[in-house]
C-alpha cells in the first residue's frame, strides 16, 4: 500500500461522490485504472461535463484545451491542479501534497516526467513543467515512463525518441516508455513512419497509401537516417529471432546506419519468416515486421477452407503451388457451413500430390465458448473423429480461437480451455497433440501457458489486438493472410492462403501404425544387442554412454560421473552405429535430444538420489541442476530487467517458444531422464523396455508429476531445499565443481548464488518450484497472485520505485 495513492483515492471519492455518473475507486492505496478513471470523472466534473464518464475522452481533451496549458502559478482551479498531484503521485511523481497550489514541487514532478517520456522538459526554472492537454491524458492513464519488469533499454529508447519527435503532431498520441514492445508502441512507430513518408493524414493504420510510400523504399547496407532508425526500430520489435524452443535467438540493436549487423539480422529475419533473404529493407520485409499478414499478396503454398477439396479443387491447387491445405474435422450443430472433411476427401487430397492438417472449431467466437470443461469435450470429440479419419499418431489437431480475445479473456478462458484440451487428448493417450489458431497474442499465450505444439496464426486479422505489438509466435507453422475467391470454370470456392514455416508439414497419409518415436525405439534396440554382444559391463550403462559421449563426453563429464567405455564406442562404430541426435516427443510433439537425455539418465544411473531427501549430488547437476545453475547465470545477466529472479523464471523457465538456457524441451529431457534412470536402476528394466513403456505405453503421460514426486518427494518444501542446496551447496565436490563451471567459467557471473542475500535467491528457487507445480497441474498462492497482479501491479510498483530513485 502507497499512503500517497490512498490519499488520492480518499479525496477523489469523498469530492465527487454524489456527481452524476461518477464510480468511487477501492481505496487500497494501490494504483490502478479505478483510479485512473476516478481522477478523470472528476476533472470532468470541474470542467463542466455531465454526466461524467470512466474515459478520457476528446470532449474531455477539448475542454481542457480551451483552458490551455497548466503551469507554475495557474490557480483558476485548485481541484484541477488537486487532480494533476494526485495523479502524478499515482505515477509516481513527488507532485506536492494535493494542497491545490502548481508550486515548484510540482512543476519539478512534471518535469521529471517530461524527461522520462522523451520530452522537453518546458522551460527553465518555473516556467518549464507545463501540463498541456496530451499530458494531462498521460497524468491520468496506467502508462508507466520507466522501463518496468520485462522491459528493456533498447525499446524504452526508441519508445522516448518516437515520443519526443513526434508527441506536438495532431495524429500521434504519447506513449509509454516502460521498455516493453506493445500495441501502443507499433501504433506509434507506424504514425511516425507515415510523417516521414509524407502520407497526407497519418492514422497509425496499414493502408494502401502507406503500402505504396513503402514500396518506394528499398534500404540497404550503407542507408542512413531516419528510416534507418524506423526500420531498425521495427527490428528491434521483432526481436530476438527464435532459433528454437531453448536457444538464445538472434538480437539487434536500434541504429540510423544500415551496417553489416544489421544486414546479417534481416537476412536471418527473413529466412525465419520465409521471405528472399536478400538482407536489405525490402516492401516484403517492411511489411512482415509492421503488421500480422505481411504482404498479403506475397507467394504462398499452404492454404486453409471450410470447402470441401474435390478432385477438380485439388488438381486446381496444386498447379497453382499450394502443397498443403487446412480442413475442418467438425461442424458443429446448427451450422450451415458444411465445412467437416467429407468421405474420400483425404484421398483425393493426397492423389494431388498435397498435404492436410486438421483444425476443431466448436463455435469459438466469443468468451463464453471458452472453459476447462468445453475444452476437455472438445478434445474427445476431436480424438474420436480423428480416429475415425485415420489420422496418424503424433498428428497436431488445431483448436480455434477465431475471435479478438484480450489478454484478460485469454488468461481467465482460453489458458484454462486449451488445459482442458490437454487433458482430454491425454485421457486417450495423447494418439493427438493439440495446436491453437488465433491471434499472435492468443497462440504465444496458449503455447507458453498449455505447451501448444505450434501455432496456426490468423494473420490476415491484422487489425485484432492480439496482432498488434506481438511478433509471430516461435513455434508457427502457418501463418494465414488473405482469404480470395477462386473460380475455376463452373466452380466457385474460397480459400486462405497460408505462409508456410514447414515446423509442421502436415500429413501426407492417414492409418500409419508407427509412432513418432518408434524410430528411436529401433535405434535403441541395436544398440542394446551390440553392446550385450560385447559381453563386458552393464549394457544398459553402455547404451547410455554410447549416445551421450560425443556431445557429453570426456573432460567435465568424466570427473562428473566417469568416463565412457571407449572400446565399446570402438564396437558399436564398428557394427555401423552412430549416435542419433534426437526423436519426437509422442506427447508433446517436441523434439528432444537423444544425448542430453542420455547424459543425465547416465547420470541419475551411476548417482542415484541421496538418502538425505534434501541433499544433491553428481546425478543431479547430470540433469535439472545443472540446467538450474546454468539458468541463475542467465538470471544474473539480465538482473537489471528482471530484478526479480521469481519474475525471470515465471517469465523464462521451461517455457514454449522463450529464448532461456533452461527450456521446455529441457525440462521434459531432465524428467524423462530421472525416469529411465529409475526404471533401470530400480525396477530391473533394460533400457529399451524402460524407454517403450515411457513413449508408447503411457508412461510420459504423467511424466512431471511423477517427476515431482520421485525425486522431490512431492513436496515444495523439499523441492526448494533441493534447489537451493544445488545452488549453494557446498559439501560435494562435484556440485561445487558445477557451481563454478557452469555459473563463473561458462556462464560468465562472477556472483555465485551462495554470494546472493538469501531473500534475493530464494526468489529464483521459488519460481523453479513454482514452474515444477504448474507442470503437474499446481499452482502456489505466490503464483496465482503473480499471474493475477503481474500486468498491473508490478508495472505501478516498478514505476514508482524507479521514479521516486530518479528523483532522490
Amino acid at each position: 500500500m502507497d499512503q500517497k495513492v490512498l490519499d488520492a483515492q480518499k479525496w477523489v471519492n469523498a469530492t465527487y461522490a454524489n456527481v452524476a455518473g461518477y464510480q468511487a475507486c477501492p481505496e487500497t492505496g494501490q494504483t490502478g485504472w479505478s483510479t485512473m478513471h476516478a481522477l478523470t470523472m472528476g476533472l470532468q466534473h470541474e470542467l463542466g461535463i455531465s454526466p461524467v464518464v470512466a474515459s478520457f475522452g476528446p470532449g474531455t481533451l477539448a475542454k481542457l484545451q480551451a483552458i490551455g496549458d497548466i503551469g507554475f502559478g495557474w490557480n483558476a482551479n485548485s481541484n484541477i491542479v488537486r487532480i494533476i498531484q494526485h495523479g502524478l503521485f499515482c505515477k509516481g511523481y513527488w507532485g506536492a501534497n494535493g494542497f491545490g497550489e502548481y508550486g515548484a514541487v510540482t512543476t519539478e514532478a512534471v518535469k521529471l516526467m517530461r524527461d522520462d517520456m522523451g520530452l522537453p522538459d518546458g522551460g527553465a526554472g518555473t516556467a518549464g513543467g507545463q501540463i498541456t492537454p496530451a499530458l494531462f491524458k498521460c497524468v491520468l492513464n496506467m502508462d508507466a515512463y520507466v522501463r518496468v519488469v520485462g522491459g528493456t533499454d533498447e525499446v524504452r529508447s526508441i519508445q522516448r525518441w518516437l515520443n519526443g519527435r513526434y508527441w506536438q503532431k495532431s495524429a500521434f498520441g504519447i506513449g509509454p516508455c516502460d521498455g516493453i514492445y506493445s500495441r501502443d508502441v507499433q501504433k506509434a512507430l507506424m504514425t511516425g513512419l507515415q510523417y516521414e513518408l509524407g502520407l497526407a493524414a497519418p492514422n497509425g493504420n496499414f493502408g494502401p497509401a502507406t503500402q505504396a510510400a513503402l514500396r518506394t523504399q528499398n534500404l540497404g547496407l550503407g542507408n542512413s537516417g531516419v528510416l534507418v532508425q524506423m526500420f531498425s526500430a521495427a527490428c528491434v520489435f521483432n526481436s530476438p529471432v527464435p532459433s528454437g524452443t531453448s536457444a538464445a535467438g538472434t538480437p539487434t540493436t536500434w541504429r540510423s546506419t544500415f551496417n553489416d549487423t544489421l544486414v546479417e539480422w534481416v537476412k536471418i529475419f527473413q529466412r525465419f519468416s520465409k521471405l528472399p533473404d536478400s538482407g536489405r529493407a525490402d516492401y516484403q520485409t517492411w511489411a512482415q515486421l509492421l503488421v500480422s499478414m505481411g504482404d498479403a499478396d506475397r507467394p504462398a503454398t499452404g492454404s486453409d477452407t471450410r470447402w470441401e477439396i474435390t478432385p477438380a479443387r485439388a488438381r486446381y491447387m496444386r498447379d497453382n503451388g499450394y502443397q498443403v491445405v487446412g480442413r475442418y474435422l467438425y461442424d458443429p450443430p446448427g451450422s450451415t457451413l458444411d465445412k467437416e472433411i467429407k468421405p474420400g476427401e483425404l484421398e483425393t487430397i493426397f492423389g494431388a500430390g498435397m498435404k492436410v492438417f486438421p483444425i476443431y472449431q466448436d463455435n469459438a467466437r466469443q468468451l463464453s465458448d471458452f472453459t476447462y470443461t468445453m475444452g476437455y469435450q472438445h478434445a474427445l470429440n476431436a480424438h474420436s473423429l480423428a480416429v475415425g479419419y485415420g489420422f496418424n499418431r503424433g498428428t497436431t489437431i488445431y483448436f480455434s480461437v477465431d475471435y479478438d480475445a484480450t489478454q484478460d479473456e485469454i488468461d481467465s478462458a482460453v489458458v484454462p480451455y486449451f488445459h482442458g484440451v490437454a487433458a482430454g487428448l491425454a485421457y486417450n493417450g495423447k494418439r493427438y497433440i493439440h495446436g491453437v489458431y488465433g491471434s499472435r497474442n492468443v497462440c504465444t499465450n496458449v503455447t507458453k501457458q498449455t505447451g501448444a505444439r505450434y501455432s496456426f496464426v490468423s494473420g490476415m486479422s491484422y487489425g485484432f489486438s492480439g496482432n498488434l505489438g506481438f511478433p509471430i509466435p516461435a513455434n508457427w507453422s502457418f501463418n494465414q493472410i488473405k482469404e480470395i475467391d477462386i473460380t475455376n470454370g463452373s466452380d466457385h470456392f474460397q480459400l486462405d492462403r497460408d505462409i508456410i514455416s514447414g515446423a509442421d508439414p502436415g500429413q501426407s497419409s492417414v492409418n500409419r501404425t508407427a509412432g513418432p518415436a518408434d524410430g528411436f525405439i529401433s535405434y535403441l534396440t541395436r544398440l542394446l544387442a551390440i553392446a550385450r554382444e560385447y559381453g563386458k559391463g552393464n549394457p544398459n550403462q553402455l547404451v547410455m554412454e554410447y549416445v551421450r559421449h560425443i556431445s557429453y563426453g570426456g573432460g567435465d563429464w568424466d570427473f562428473l560421473i566417469g568416463g565412457y567405455d571407449g572400446d565399446f564406442v570402438n564396437f558399436a562404430n564398428g557394427k555401423g552405429m552412430w549416435v542419433m541426435e534426437g526423436f519426437k516427443d509422442p506427447y508433446t510433439g517436441y523434439e528432444l535430444g537423444a544425448e542430453h537425455l542420455m547424459a543425465s539418465a547416465n547420470g541419475h544411473f551411476v548417482a542415484w538420489k541421496p538418502s538425505n531427501p534434501r541433499s544433491v549430488n553428481e546425478g543431479d547437476v547430470a540433469g535439472w541442476g545443472g540446467d538450474l545453475l546454468t539458468f541463475y547465470a542467465d538470471w544474473r545477466h539480465a538482473v537489471e530487467t528482471y530484478p526479480s529472479g521469481y519474475a525471470f523464471a515465471m517469465a523464462k523457465l521451461a517455457k514454449v517458444g522463450v529464448a532461456s538456457s533452461f527450456g521446455f524441451n529441457d525440462l521434459i529431457e531432465d524428467a524423462d531422464a530421472w525416469l529411465l534412470a529409475d526404471a533401470v536402476r530400480n525396477q530391473g528394466k533394460d533400457i529399451v523396455t524402460a524407454v517403450t513403456d515411457l513413449y508408447n505405453g503411457g508412461g510420459g503421460l504423467r511424466r512431471f508429476q511423477r517427476f515431482w514426486d520421485g525425486r522431490f518427494n512431492g513436496n515444495a518444501e523439499d523441492a526448494k531445499f533441493l534447489a537451493h542446496n544445488i545452488l549453494t551447496a557446498a559439501d560435494d565436490k562435484e556440485v561445487v565443481a558445477a557451481q563454478l563451471g557452469l555459473v563463473t567459467v561458462r556462464g560468465g557471473i562472477k556472483t555465485l548464488p551462495a554470494m546472493l542475500s538469501y531473500d534475493d535467491l530464494q526468489r529464483l528457487e521459488q519460481g523453479f518450484v513454482d514452474t515444477l507445480l504448474a507442470r503437474t497441474g499446481q499452482e502456489s498462492r505466490m503464483a496465482a497472485t503473480y499471474r493475477k497482479n503481474h500486468d498491473t501491479y508490478l508495472r505501478a510498483a516498478r514505476s514508482r520505485a524507479q521514479a521516486r530513485a530518479h528523483k532522490e
